[in-house]
């Protein structure tokens, strides 16, 4: 199996980074989004959240190894993963409070002792945070899969497992990886890295699977 040679075990190291961090990051997103909400649909719109996010990594899963096959969408994926780096980086730069409401409101508890679980987030309906958390779902768990398939391309079962770990930490541990994002903010720097890495290597890789079909455009062009 190719996941005990080097190169396997890098991709492998590779895609569990970025499980890691993405599945932490659209748990937050989806902690942001329901954190306005009264305790009784606080619960509801996480829970609609997690699990539309581990059904979409499923069926994007399904599609996205096929896709990169075809001549041209390997750097194409690689320029939305780029895309993906420079979000994660604003995201990044959102403030503690904030974040700190998410943790909050994905825990049901009042960590910082102030008398309120996520008191200082604005009010919404049950309509308006739905929406947020099923948009920011859609475009989160494509990243997940597409970051995954490009960390670990040249390696089917390194892809299989990296897929398989990313629908497992949405399901079971987005809220504890939420968490420990906010506590060590370095994580998602390191997870941030990993997937600008994955990007350029698929930007890189595709301009090369292109690159003939370009030259001789521009040679029938002249």
């Amino acid at each position: 199996m190719e996941i005990f040679t080097y190169e396997g075990l890098v991709a492998l190291m590779q895609v569990i980074g970025i499980d890691l961090v993405l599945a932490g990051d659209n748990a937050i997103v989806i902690g942001l989004a329901a954190a306005g909400l009264p305790k009784d649909q606080r619960k509801k719109a996480i829970l609609v959240g997690i699990i539309a996010a581990t059904i979409m990594r499923i069926g994007f899963a399904l599609v996205t190894t096929q896709l990169l096959e075809i001549i041209g969408l390997l750097l194409v994926g690689g320029l939305l993963l780029l895309w993906v780096c420079w979000k994660m980086w604003r995201e990044l730069q959102t403030s503690q409070a904030e974040e700190h409401a998410a943790v909050e409101a994905l825990a049901e508890a009042d960590l910082n002792a102030d008398g309120t679980v996520a008191g200082g987030a604005p009010r919404k309906t049950f309509a308006q945070a739905a929406t947020q958390i099923v948009i920011a779902d859609v475009s989160m768990s494509l990243d997940n899969v597409l970051a995954v398939a490009g960390a670990a391309h040249d390696h089917p079962t390194v892809m299989v497992i990296g897929l398989a770990l990313s629908i497992a930490l949405m399901g079971l541990a987005a809220s504890y990886i939420a968490n420990l994002l906010n506590r060590y903010r370095w994580i998602a720097y390191v997870g941030l890295f990993i997937i600008l890495y994955v990007a350029l290597k698929m930007m890189w890789e595709g301009w090369h699977q292109v690159e003939p079909m370009v030259v001789g455009m521009l040679h029938q062009a002249l």
